[in-house]
């Protein structure tokens, strides 16, 4: 399937081939810290898959196994990207947020699901608005 994509101020784009049923989710800490949020979707694209355009930052992020990951991201807006591995990278994960065709890419497994936050089964008995003015977090 091809993806395209970008981060949030578009200074950086690409486009892949990837397989749709290689979609994960992490519920590890660093997924946790690092998105902002309960968890992180990911989709794993081989190296020379990828077309990137613009120059994403990397910083090298060392999990306590020892895995040496880097982790690229924008440098002007921040948006995440993928990470990678450190020293020969040979797979990009690109973080699902920015990749344009989320919709149609469907989970298909979770990892660190000791991690999870335990509330998030309960997220579909909430209530729902559907633009996000309409929320009580919006401002006036």
């Amino acid at each position: 399937m091809k993806i395209t994509g970008q981060c949030h101020c578009g200074a950086i784009r690409f486009t892949a081939t990837a397989s749709p049923d290689k979609v994960a989710v992490c519920h590890c800490a660093d997924c946790q810290i690092m998105s902002g949020g309960p968890f992180r979707a990911v989709l794993p694209v081989p190296v020379d898959q990828v077309e990137l355009q613009g120059s994403p930052k990397q910083y090298v992020k060392v999990a306590a196994s020892g895995n040496r990951r880097a982790q690229a991201f924008c440098g002007d807006c921040g948006t995440q990207l993928f990470a990678t591995e450190a020293d020969e990278p040979k797979t990009l994960n690109f973080r699902l947020g920015c990749v344009n065709e989320r919709a149609q890419l469907n989970p298909v497994l979770q990892i660190w699901r000791d991690s999870a936050m335990p509330w998030l089964t309960e997220l579909d008995g909430l209530p729902a608005h559907t633009r996000g003015r309409d929320s009580p977090l919006a401002s006036s």
